[in-house]
């Protein structure tokens, strides 16, 4: 226990986690002032909000401040976590194999995909074996991940020295005339957010074969003291490798290589492939649901929160009737059960995404009836008055037409379950993110999503960031538990991420993001998302058509909504 100071070297700071209130001394590091406030978590404090900013725990405090220390159950703690793991894979690759190159990729089969470029030899069991072990040596031995900050053009000299060009061009454009780096044990690398404060801290983890690469596996967010199960995700995998291998074909896989495309006016050239790519895959989705004329009745469309389902069913919509195939869509907010037989989540409130909260049974009958030739009675529901009611419009399906359903327990076989598996269709539609900003920094597909949902809230529905930003882990939850454990259910996957549109979308979120202020638990997050946007030069949207899935986020579709 550190000895307490008094008088004009000392400063009140306040810990959030137990309410107490210390005077310390100035310049008091959070791992100090952890020990001093005698704090303890359910697992290993790994850094800390500091006036709801967070900062590493070498942080060292000079004015008063409110304190609240993290571990890894919070999403920054498993942030820091993530990237102190990547540093330690990226040693032991350097270590054992000087010329090849690590690229962590996807977020997939819940863990990280990872490739080793310019290896001699095709990477072996036995290589990655050694891989898992030189990192159990690393953690062992406990070192410091060092961080130091020097004049830009000197760390990118020391970058180009190692190899590491891909972070090069990202740091020119940021303009900034000091940078900062990570080291341990002779190794350097940046990362685009905090580290822990040692190798030592990284206690769980695992390293296998994936297809040609490694799976990274992190620890289960509700159990940190285990990796979750590997799990094989093929329809998932295949996607994510189409589009990394038609980002390689562009010379457009980073952050830094995109901003250089922009610069050299290509822009409009970006978003015409980049379009004609999705109506390729979109009326090509739409030519197998027509090779299975007469057998598929019901097309089914589902995926996470601001995915783009929507302007994707309406595209599709569109392809089918060039295939001579007229759609239905049937809607499933109106087969809401009434409010007394909503479900309750732990919290006590109603939990609308519980497949329980939907009438499984009328709905599967008038699914039945119109798979028959019979007409039926739409329902409707009132989310005002929590009650079904009826105001006779009907629905009657004929030889040419075709029902679509969109929602988020869309590929559950539980939601369709009298209806025969051959007389269905089922696509995913997720904003799956193959651009880096790195090698070893990637972007989450689910941060695309969120930006996304900012943009669309405030714009469509006068939500504030502040208010997405705090409904976020709630949306993830229910994704978590309704839709990625059914995502391999699906017939086909489709990609609605644009490898142009976080340069489009900043210019949107930037100001909304701007309005979070300091003194709320979200600050943090929008502080991180601005800071993320810092990477990215800005594009025009002007050269996006009015039917890009982009239009449902920023504006300008012809489509209604």
């Amino acid at each position: 226990m550190m000895e307490m100071k008094s008088g004009a070297t000392t400063i009140k700071v306040r810990c959030l986690n137990n309410g107490v209130v210390h005077e310390i001394p100035r310049g008091t590091s959070l791992l100090q002032i952890a020990d001093i406030f005698n704090v303890k978590l359910s697992y290993p404090i790994l850094g800390a909000l500091v006036n709801n900013c967070i900062e590493e725990l070498s942080y060292e405090v000079y004015q008063p401040k409110k304190i609240s220390f993290i571990d890894i159950t919070h999403p920054d703690g498993m942030r820091m976590y993530l990237r102190s793991l990547s540093f330690i894979l990226y040693k032991a690759v350097h270590d054992l194999f000087p010329h090849a190159s690590l690229r962590i990729n996807h977020n997939i089969s819940k863990g990280y995909f990872c490739i080793i470029n310019h290896m001699e030899n095709e990477l072996s069991d036995a290589d990655i074996l050694k891989i898992k072990a030189r990192m159990l040596e690393i953690i062992k031995a406990d070192i410091p991940f060092n961080n130091f900050v020097e004049e830009t053009e000197v760390v990118i000299k020391k970058f180009e020295a190692c190899g590491l060009t891909d972070k090069i061009n990202i740091l020119r454009h940021r303009g900034e005339n000091y940078a900062k780096y990570y080291e341990i044990d002779g190794c350097i690398d940046s990362f685009y957010g905090y580290l822990v404060p040692s190798t030592g801290y990284i206690k769980v983890f695992d390293l296998n074969r994936y297809y040609n690469g490694l799976l990274l596996q992190l620890p289960k967010k509700n159990d940190p003291d285990r990796v979750d199960d590997l799990i094989m995700q093929e329809k998932m995998f295949e996607i994510l490798k189409e589009f990394s291998q038609w980002n390689q074909i562009l010379d457009v896989t980073n952050v830094g290589e995109l901003n250089k495309f922009i610069s050299e006016g290509k822009s409009e050239l970006l978003i015409k492939v980049s379009e004609a790519l999705h109506e390729k895959k979109i009326s090509q989705i739409a030519d197998m649901i027509n090779a299975r004329k007469g057998e598929v009745k019901v097309v089914l469309i589902s995926g996470p929160s601001s995915s783009g389902k929507t302007t994707f069913g309406k595209r599709l919509a569109i392809q089918l009737l060039v295939n001579g195939i007229k759609p239905l869509n049937l809607s499933l907010d109106n087969y809401f059960v009434s409010r007394d037989k909503t479900p309750l989540d732990e919290n006590g409130q109603y939990d609308f995404e519980a497949l329980e909260s939907i009438d499984i049974e009328l709905f599967n009958n008038n699914l039945t009836e119109l798979l028959q030739g019979k007409r039926i009675k739409l329902p409707k529901f009132s989310f005002e008055s929590g009650a079904r009611f009826y105001n006779g419009e009907s629905m009657q399906m004929e030889p040419e037409n075709i029902l679509i359903i969109e929602g988020i327990h869309g590929l559950n076989p539980q939601l369709t379950s009298a209806i025969e598996s051959q007389a269905k269709f089922r696509i995913y539609v997720s904003a799956l993110t193959t651009l880096n900003i790195d090698d070893h920094n990637r972007i989450s597909t689910s941060d695309n999503r969120l930006i996304r949902r900012i943009v669309r809230d405030f714009r469509y529905r006068k939500y504030s960031a502040l208010e997405t930003i705090s409904r976020w882990p709630s949306v993830v939850k229910g994704e978590e538990k309704h839709i990625f454990p059914f995502q391999e259910e699906a017939d086909i996957m489709f990609n609605s991420a644009q490898i142009y549109e976080l340069a489009v979308i900043k210019q949107y979120a930037e100001h909304i993001l701007m309005e979070v202020q300091p003194n709320n638990i979200e600050y943090s997050e929008a502080k991180r998302l601005l800071k993320f946007f810092s990477y990215f030069k800005s594009m025009e949207s002007r050269g996006i058509p009015p039917t890009s899935i982009l239009r449902e986020f920023v504006g300008g579709s012809s489509f209604l909504y």
